[in-house]
């Protein structure tokens, strides 16, 4: 009866399988809103300034981090929890797959997490004063981003100072 226990309870990873087909999908709708907004853009960009342009790449590499940062959850997490991908020798596999544990997960997401909000941050930084902004100028919504931000800058170091002292201990 125990066996059947642990057998039943090891199956149970696959649960996580059509979460990680939400997440692919969640991908499609990413790749759906850039490409929505470069269409948006595209025609734009002989009358933009040098600013407005700036922030549209900033959006850009903003839902491209996004992106990544799917990728990664997505690839490591079923790998890490529930199967391995077999697709061999691939030459177009990524170099990190197959080598991220949850440590370095959680440090790539952390980190992931931390540049997009520095891109949101640095895009409501430029549009301070900017004519046609997306919203006005509010020092108290300025300021609750920076706090947020550095709240994952914190959240960031702290966790790889776990990390590093879990390393060093050897004792998991």
């Amino acid at each position: 009866m125990e066996t059947r226990f642990e057998h039943g309870l090891f199956a149970s990873r696959w649960l996580m399988a059509p979460m990680y087909l939400g997440l692919v999908v969640s991908l499609a709708m990413l790749t759906i809103v850039f490409v929505r907004e470069l269409i948006y853009y595209l025609p734009q960009v002989l009358v933009m300034t040098a600013e407005e342009s700036i922030l549209v790449v900033l959006t850009l590499i903003d839902l491209s981090l996004a992106g990544n940062l799917l990728l990664i959850v997505m690839f490591s997490g079923y790998e890490n929890f529930v199967s391995k991908l077999d697709i061999g020798d691939n030459v177009d596999r990524p170099s990190w797959m197959g080598t991220v544990d949850f440590s370095g997960l959680k440090m790539k997401l952390i980190a992931s997490i931390v540049a997009i909000s520095g891109i949101h941050l640095l895009k409501q930084f430029m549009e301070i004063g900017a004519p046609g902004a997306e919203a006005p100028f509010n020092e108290s919504h300025l300021y609750w981003l920076v706090i947020i931000h550095l709240t994952f800058v914190i959240s960031g170091v702290l966790l790889a100072l776990m990390d590093w002292l879990s390393a060093r201990t050897g004792k998991h």
